[in-house]
């Protein structure tokens, strides 16, 4: 553990405005009880800060079909899993991305790992994301069925039942795949009035003209 430098920035509880969760706090003042400033609301207060060691993790980023290696501070003892959800500051852009795959050897995939056993973790930017929607005609001409892809935030909601536009296509959500390693959902297909799922989430989103008698192969 070391103490932080003027000017740092670290994530700590504000009495003012935040007591149950972290906000980003700047520290004004480093010592043994350093003097910081809330981000969020301003309030100044003097609180015990030490930030752990960091080692660097070699990380994959993955988009729309391209890849970017780059490395990202963590700190040392730090157990990441599959799913786990992180910022990467790259010379592009920072962005928000999902563990997709992790490399503790030549060949070798683990689910969960100790950074320090780690060679390589593999993500996907999951901020925005593009999104494969298949689009079936109301006429039920399976010939006429038709692909698009869909860019969108990566918290945008997809909702069985729901009638979505995107450009000129007017659709209803019928039914949705989500993928493998997405958490918390019942199951891998969803068909149900009211079933959601986030883009991020989403592996294939199936979908029914509403611009021109309905079938659905789902």
């Amino acid at each position: 553990m070391s103490l932080p430098d003027a000017g740092e920035r670290v994530p700590l509880s504000c009495p003012t405005c935040s007591p149950d969760e972290p906000t980003v706090h700047e520290v004004l003042k480093p010592g043994g009880h350093s003097t910081v400033r809330c981000t969020e609301c301003g309030h100044v207060h003097k609180e015990n800060v030490e930030i752990p060691d960091e080692t660097e993790m070699n990380v994959v980023v993955s988009q729309d079909g391209d890849s970017v290696s780059t490395e990202v501070p963590v700190p040392v003892g730090t157990t990441i899993e599959i799913g786990d959800e992180f910022i990467v500051d790259t010379p592009e852009a920072i962005q928000l991305v999902r563990i997709t795959g992790i490399e503790v050897g030549p060949e070798q995939r683990a689910d969960e790992a100790e950074v320090a056993d780690v060679k390589t973790v593999w993500t996907r930017v999951v901020d925005n994301v593009a999104v494969n929607v298949t689009i079936h005609p109301k006429d039920g001409k399976r010939e006429d069925t038709r692909s698009v892809t869909v860019n969108v935030p990566g918290d945008y909601e997809f909702v069985v039942g729901e009638t979505e536009a995107f450009g000129d296509e007017e659709v209803e959500i019928e039914g949705l795949v989500v993928r493998s390693d997405a958490p918390e959902y019942r199951h891998g297909k969803l068909d149900h009035p009211g079933d959601m799922v986030y883009a991020k989430d989403a592996k294939r989103v199936y979908a029914r003209d509403q611009t021109s008698t309905a079938w659905s192969a789902w």
